[in-house]
């Protein structure tokens, strides 16, 4: 079977024996949702592109220890997360350094809400780049738990997922989800056309 139709488990069975075919695979599949996320804890794009393919390689030697009855998102958001984690501490004590020495409801469309309504003269690209700009910025300032939540619901997983990456209860995900919401709401209300708020 071309492994492009084989299941994530399963093509963690086959990487687990050193297939190389099956990791390429694997990285085409996620590659995107783990840029997403690693991005917003690197806004630099070169150093985004280390970290996250440092979470392929962490994936890569780890598969011996991937079980199949878990979700292999949950597993390797898992991965990904404490490798940002690990970033953001390295940085904290050492702070000249970098690593080149240099809404969200559950069917994740929550972004959508602002990319997808009109700012200001629905034709003026600069307007609509600067929103993109914003929700960044609005992203970035979140707490590290509230701006992962938010972001591993855009990539459409539940909620019971994100508290496995997280390591956090039912309520305490609904609870950051809800918290991150309000507070990209306040600050991406200028940029809206109305400055209302619609579900």
């Amino acid at each position: 079977m071309p492994v492009g139709e084989l299941t994530d488990a399963a093509l963690m069975e086959r990487i687990k024996f050193g297939d190389r075919e099956a990791f390429e695979e694997l990285v085409a599949r996620f590659r995107g949702p783990i840029m997403n996320l690693v991005q917003r804890t690197l806004p630099d794009v070169t150093e985004a592109e280390d970290l996250a393919q440092g979470v392929f390689v962490q994936i890569y030697k780890a598969a011996h220890r991937y079980e199949p009855r878990a979700k292999l998102s949950t597993w390797i958001f898992t991965i990904a997360r404490n490798l940002c984690l690990n970033e953001i501490r390295r940085r904290s004590r050492h702070p000249a350094e970098s690593m080149e020495a240099h809404e969200e409801n559950e069917d994740g469309h929550y972004f959508h809400q602002f990319e997808d309504r009109k700012v200001f003269n629905p034709g003026d690209r600069t307007l609509q780049n600067e929103l993109t700009s914003k929700i960044e910025e609005a992203l970035a300032v979140l707490p590290e738990k509230q701006r992962t939540a938010i972001i591993l619901c855009r990539e459409g997983m539940s909620y019971d997922d994100i508290g496995e990456v997280l390591d956090a209860s039912l309520s305490s995900v609904k609870s950051l989800i809800f918290r991150g919401r309000e507070t990209l709401k306040k600050r991406l209300k200028p940029y809206l056309r109305t400055g209302a708020w619609t579900d």
